[in-house]
């Protein structure tokens, strides 16, 4: 019985992550859509007109595409079965991809301020008109696709999405960019604008991956989920009836919006353990939202070599 109640448990809580992905899946879909589209056209059109304000807002496009998509694929995997071998499934690939992603950003925003400062020195005629219309109908998708993102996907909750949809809107700049320095060369043919607006998409694009980066590496380094803190958690555990002392705790984060925890409590010898982890679990599912916790129960004559970290 027991067991069937569990499994009953691990299945519902995967039906209600359910609902979530295939709304993402979608929101997600559509935004790598529109994005690969837009790309394609600002990049063709950098090239016609000249600009290379239009050129590095495809670059922003681009690591947009690349993030969409990874996070795409992140959603998929997430849904493949748990192996023996890999026992928290595929979900780590989430983050894996996110930090692939980041350092791809950052050598994007390299190039484009490369070729900037080149362009400062001799700006080259730009096609005002043509490159407003192009940045004006890639404004327009990434509109689409923010509005995509926010009705479909879990923006508050998902990294993934999250980042994603901070990409869309940070694109939206990119092209509000383009079309203001098309505006400026258009009226006084003033052709620095266009190097000018560059170098902020650049610095738009290189601070949104330093972010992913240092998130990314935050998880991969097992460190605590920006939303709790660890502190709390050992008052918390260390105030429950009998506990005499909290160790060897840690919380980390498996992939966004799963996190885990593991503990030793050392008890009074004469308390009933399963009382008191009955305790501890519900605690830490209902106060910190932690679903995967692994809670060592030690008497005082309890004996084990001193912990390393």
């Amino acid at each position: 019985m027991h067991h069937h109640a569990h499994g009953h448990c691990g299945h519902h809580h995967h039906h209600h992550g359910h609902d979530h992905r295939e709304g993402n899946k979608k929101g997600l879909s559509i935004a790598l859509g529109m994005t690969v589209g837009i790309m394609g056209l600002e990049f063709v059109g950098g090239l016609l007109t000249n600009s290379l304000a239009l050129l590095s807002d495809a670059g922003h496009m681009l690591s947009d595409a690349a993030s969409l998509l990874l996070s795409l694929v992140a959603v998929w995997l997430a849904t493949k079965p748990v192996s023996p071998k890999k026992t928290y499934g595929f979900y780590r690939f989430e983050i894996l991809a996110a930090l692939v992603n980041g350092v791809a950003l950052v050598g994007i925003a390299g190039w484009i301020l490369w070729e900037a400062i080149g362009r400062f020195v001799n700006p080259p005629v730009v096609a005002s008109r043509s490159m407003m219309l192009i940045a004006a109908i890639g404004l327009l998708a990434n509109m689409v696709s923010a509005w995509a993102l926010m009705r479909k996907g879990d923006v508050k909750e998902n990294v993934n999405v999250r980042s994603a949809y901070l990409h869309v809107l940070g694109d939206a700049l990119g092209s509000v960019g383009a079309i203001a320095a098309g505006l400026v060369m258009w009226l006084f043919g003033w052709y620095v604008a266009d190097p000018l607006i560059s170098v902020l998409v650049a610095v738009l694009i290189f601070k949104g991956a330093i972010a992913v980066v240092r998130q990314t590496v935050h998880i991969l380094m097992e460190g605590t989920p920006a939303a709790i803190d660890q502190t709390e958690v050992k008052a918390a555990l260390s105030g429950i009836d009998g506990v005499l002392d909290v160790h060897d705790l840690h919380i980390w984060t498996i992939t966004s919006g799963l996190d885990s925890l593991s503990c030793h409590l050392l008890i009074e010898d004469d308390r009933d353990a399963q009382v008191i982890l009955q305790r501890a679990i519900d605690l830490v599912e209902t106060r910190f939202h932690i679903r995967h916790a692994t809670i060592q129960i030690e008497m005082p004559h309890i004996r084990h070599g001193e912990m390393e970290v």
